[in-house]
Formats: C-alpha cells, structure tokens, sequence
C-alpha cells in the first residue's frame, strides 16, 4: 500500500504556482482539524469518494454494501449540498448512513466530518467511507481524515478528466472508471484515462467496474478487504 501524503492540501500538479492569499490560512485550518479525525478514528479505515457529479457514487456504495454485508462493518457519511436523498439509498440497504446537507457548499470540509461523527455510531466499524460532494474542483483540496481518496470517472463523462482536474487525481491512490458496461457505446479510452492519470501521479492505481453490471465489483470488493487487513496489521505493529 502507497503511503498517502498528508496533508493532500498541500499537493500541487507539477508546474503549478502555489499564491500566498486568505485560502491557505482556510486550508491550514481544515488540515488541523483533519489530523484530529485521523487520530480519533485510528483503528477505521477511512476512504474518502471523489467524483464528478451524475458518476455512480452511491450505486457504488449501495452495491458495496450489500457485497460485503457479511464480511465488513462499514458506514457511510453521505455530502450533499440541499438534500438527504443518498442518504435515505443507503439506509433502504441496510448500509449505517448520515447526510451532511452542506447548505449549497460544493465539498465537504473537515469541520463537518468532525461534527457528524458525534451523530453516528461507528462501534465496531472496519470501514468509514466518506461520500463527498460531486466535484472534481474543490473537494481536492480539503484533506478530510482520510486515509486513502478515490477518484469515480464515469465512463460517460469522457476520458480527458485527470489532464483537465489533474489536482484530484494526484491527490487520489485509486482511479475507478465506473459505468463500464457503457464502453462499447461510448467514445472513452480506459488506457488513455489511465495515461492521463499515471502522468499526473505514478503511483495511482486503476480499476473498472460496473455497479449494475456486476462487472469489476469484485475486485474492488477484494480491494477494500485488502486495505482494510493493511490498516488493521498496521495498528497491531504500531
């Protein structure tokens, strides 16, 4: 398993100019309080899910969920800027969720993780995922306590993204091209996404999958098993 680099605030594309202005002192702030998420859910692994909006994220969840029911505790914390609807999906699986409702925000914050975990209970979970806002822009900035971030591109929305959003997917251990059982039908490259996405960082990891489909679905079940059992010998060596 690649080490993350914390905080991920402070990763910038090769060729980027980093300007002093009022959104560091912002970014400052959330990367404080995203080390206090880290030490308070030390023994949960925590994946926080990027995407565009329209992507598959919560199918993606709801399908996780029922796969690895018998195998993982897991729950979820659900961003949203207006509605509780995802939120509402997951519970209708049997999947422990809350709404972050960001009242038009565009990402979640770090302060607002930190406030909804004093309104879930997470005893006894494996595996937290963090369903953020769908954005490619903002939500890459703001380390929430995460240990792994993974980036879902829909293979509908076409395969320049990592290029055109390169700070999302150098922020992000795994790219999931979601949506695969549309690729006979439309004009997306998997190799030229994952180019594009080894370009702007190595180290990232690719997989594709559809939800509906079935197709993939275990290999990011066995994935999520994977890094689970990681961050579990991690804890027991520390």
């Amino acid at each position: 398993m690649n080490t993350p680099k914390y905080p991920k605030s402070n990763q910038m594309p090769v060729g980027s100019v980093q300007c002093d202005n009022t959104t560091l002192n912002l970014l400052k702030a959330n990367d404080f309080v995203a080390k206090a998420i880290r030490e308070k859910l030390s023994d949960v692994l925590v994946i926080n899910v990027c995407s565009s909006p329209g992507s598959g994220k919560t199918t993606l969840m709801q399908e996780t969920g029922k796969r690895l029911s018998d195998k993982l505790n897991l729950a979820v914390l659900v961003g949203d800027p207006e509605t509780d609807r995802d939120a509402v999906r997951m519970k209708e699986v049997g999947i422990n969720a809350l709404q972050i409702v960001t009242g038009g925000m565009c990402h979640i914050e770090a302060q607002m993780i930190l406030q909804a975990l004093d309104h879930i209970d997470l005893a006894g979970v494996d595996l937290l995922f963090i369903e953020n806002v769908g954005n490619l822009v903002c939500p890459a900035a703001f380390d929430l306590g995460e240990d792994i971030r993974v980036t879902v591109l829909a293979a509908t929305e076409g395969d320049d993204k990592p290029k055109k959003y390169p700070r999302m997917f150098l922020t992000s251990e795994l790219l999931v091209v979601s949506k695969a059982d549309l690729l006979p039908y439309v004009p997306f490259s998997v190799e030229a996404a994952a180019q594009d996405a080894r370009e702007v960082n190595p180290a990232i990891e690719v997989m594709s999958i559809s939800s509906l489909k079935g197709d993939g679905m275990d290999e990011w079940c066995n994935w999520l098993l994977e890094k689970v059992q990681e961050k579990k010998a991690k804890l027991e060596t520390a």
